[in-house]
């Protein structure tokens, strides 16, 4: 297949080459599939994709992981792979053995860069040992918004000087691995009240109290990439979410800021963008905007081929400057030099990377020591996992157990029909043992702060634990990944 033909009937007229080649440089593309490449998306990457983000749903083991980027790279050795890489409760590689380490707002309590620098490295190694070579973190966000739904202990805080301390550490290390590293989400996505997952976001501050300098100091430090947030900053741009901004991504971020690096837009079917906008208009705009890369995360590669057919139309009738995709390319390319190829050609050419830091990091960061509980009932309450972000599956019994067989406990994932049946009835199991009760972020979820309450009524002797952000409990985790609920465990059955 030529580079000019396309495979789709009733699709754009063709454009010269290198133009056809410089769009799809444009694009990142999420698929179904842990062995086979699909057909469209070969096609994709046979005209220049410029990258592809696996999910949990790529993901088998590591042998598998690394034939899987192996074969993409057959088809096209410049294909840059990605994946988001947060750690904590944030990540898609646990099944392929992926290093456990706490999310970063454990590593800004505990507030020891070189420790942050261990639990990056260790993430960055085994991203490389799989031929992942894009990991799209850190969190350059700040979380001081109580309500905030989506940053929280995704965030390393709320003090812009730790925050920028840990980002340099953090940044540092995962390029001293051979992988490139993205600061998100620009401007900044923790002075609002709303996911930009679900609906338009918004931060209603004036400029002078916008989270940018995190930004700075990623950028100070050589960042290659930032990846921009669907939030509409009236201060800034009253109109448009940053991500489909002119005034932010071209005027603030490359005029101001000075970042000439690759600007990769979140993932375009978020509702933000997908309900006001469509994804496909939504690349053509962030392109425009001043975008480098949009992402297209869903596995429906129809999706992805809408938003290229819009951007090709839209350089075909003049619309989108030529100029701008080919500069936005060219950046992609350069980004593509440097960090496509892994570093090593295998995973046993891969200096080992710190398997304890995770844990040591998690132990450091838990706050507030209690009495130790053995043969206790733990109460543990958390939402689902947020299916484009947790790897899922963690509960704090299963950490207590481990440690303690003598252990029982319950978990609730969602509110109960009957508030106070079911708190009678956890009272019930828990007659004559101790009682664990585990909360994560409650002030977001009523449901838990009134369960916990009730359960607090009954027994008053019950010791509190918060698994995200303090809830007001006897300890605090700081962090809901499964390090994080190790340490906890430690610290309850008194092996800490």
């Amino acid at each position: 297949m030529t580079h000019t033909e396309h495979p789709y009937a009733g699709g754009p007229a063709p454009l010269p080459p290198d133009l056809d080649e410089a769009v799809h440089r444009c694009l990142v593309a999420g698929f179904d599939g842990t062995t086979t490449v699909p057909d469209t998306l070969k096609r994709l990457i046979d005209r220049g994709l410029g990258g592809v983000i696996l999910f949990t749903r790529n993901v088998r083991d590591a042998e598998q992981v690394r034939e899987l980027t192996d074969t993409l790279r057959g088809i096209r050795p410049d294909l840059l792979v990605a994946i988001d890489n947060e750690g904590g409760d944030i990540g898609h590689l646990v099944s392929a053995g992926a290093p456990e380490v706490p999310g970063s707002f454990a590593l800004g309590v505990v507030d020891d860069t070189r420790l942050t620098a261990r639990c990056a490295d260790a993430l960055a190694g085994h991203l490389a040992s799989l031929g992942i070579t894009a990991s799209y973190a850190p969190v350059a966000d700040l979380q001081h918004h109580p309500l905030n739904p989506i940053v929280r202990t995704r965030s390393f805080g709320a003090d812009p000087q730790l925050v920028s301390r840990h980002l340099r550490a953090w940044i540092t290390a995962t390029q001293a691995r051979g992988v490139a590293s993205c600061a998100k989400h620009f401007p900044g996505h923790g002075g609002t009240v709303t996911d930009s997952h679900h609906d338009v976001a918004v931060d209603p501050r004036p400029y002078d109290e916008l989270d940018l300098d995190p930004f700075r100091a990623a950028i100070a430090v050589g960042v290659p990439m930032l990846m921009s947030a669907h939030v509409v900053f009236p201060a800034l741009d009253p109109d448009r979410p940053a991500t489909l901004s002119p005034r932010i991504l071209s005027g603030l971020l490359r005029d101001e800021l000075g970042f000439d690096g690759v600007l990769v837009s979140d993932a375009l079917e978020m509702k933000a963008i997908a309900d006001r906008y469509g994804e496909a208009a939504g690349a053509r705009l962030a392109l425009e905007a001043g975008a480098d890369q949009v992402v297209v995360a869903v596995p429906d590669l129809g999706v992805t081929v809408g938003c290229r057919d819009a951007v090709l139309d839209a350089v075909g009738s003049g619309a989108l400057p030529a100029e701008r995709v080919r500069e936005a390319a060219d950046r992609v390319r350069r980004l593509a030099d440097r960090y496509a190829a892994p570093v090593a050609e295998s995973a046993v050419a891969v200096a080992r990377w710190d398997v304890g830091a995770g844990l040591e990091a998690a132990r450091r960061a838990v706050r507030g020591p209690v009495p130790h509980v053995r043969g206790a009932h733990v109460v543990d309450l958390f939402p689902p996992p947020h299916p484009a972000l947790n790897w899922g599956g963690e509960d704090l019994l299963t950490e207590v157990r481990a440690l303690d067989p003598t252990a029982t406990g319950t978990a609730v994932t969602r509110a109960p029909a009957d508030l106070t049946d079911l708190a009678a009835e956890l009272l019930r199991r828990a007659e004559g043992a101790p009682l664990v009760v585990a909360t994560y972020d409650a002030a977001l979820h009523p449901w838990q702060a009134e369960l916990r309450d009730a359960l607090l009524t009954g027994r008053a002797d019950a010791v509190r634990v918060s698994t995200g952000l303090p809830d007001g409990g006897d300890v605090c985790s700081y962090g809901r990944g499964r390090v994080n609920l190790r340490a906890v465990a430690e610290v309850l059955v008194g092996v800490a």
